[in-house]
């Protein structure tokens, strides 16, 4: 009896071994998911046009509330009074996002790239990067969604590391 138990016990043990790690691989597969539509989202979100307001906000629902908020308060003083941005950005990656943390799933990664920033006849380009958290939205179309929680664009001076 006590043989036949301890059968079971093996049997079950070394056929739970694969799942271990199914569940790191899909939490890898969890995460990439999700930055690679965060960077999408992203970039578009810092990708706009002088006096196109409704073009900027296109990426309003790709945001928390609250990451959202803070995104706009950024840009106080650089929006008109119909809330369209008062100069163009066009943000372009020099690779793909690197990812610097993951807690409690959200996905804190970075972007390196090159900025690009125009205003009436002036342009300026900076090496940069945008910074950004994000998560799967469990509550939003049966978890299918991902929410940014912090954009923050990054320009890099000099030998700084955070724009490779």
């Amino acid at each position: 009896m006590v043989r036949r138990q301890l059968t079971v016990v093996f049997a079950v043990f070394f056929a739970s071994i694969p799942l271990f790690g199914q569940g790191s691989s899909l939490e890898s597969m969890d995460q990439n998911t999700i930055v690679a539509s965060a960077q999408h989202a992203a970039v578009q979100a810092v990708n706009f046009r002088q006096g196109d307001a409704e073009g900027w906000k296109r990426g309003r629902p790709d945001f928390t509330p609250e990451g959202w908020s803070e995104f706009v308060k950024h840009m106080q003083g650089w929006l008109d009074e119909k809330g369209a941005p008062t100069f163009s950005s066009s943000f372009v990656p020099s690779r793909n996002a690197v990812v610097i943390g993951n807690e409690n799933g959200v996905v804190h990664f970075r972007i390196p790239g090159t900025l690009t920033q125009r205003q009436n006849g002036s342009r300026t380009t900076y090496r940069a990067a945008l910074e950004v958290y994000a998560f799967r939205d469990l509550l939003i179309h049966g978890g299918k969604a991902i929410k940014i929680k912090h954009l923050e664009q990054i320009a890099c001076a000099g030998a700084s590391t955070a724009c490779q």
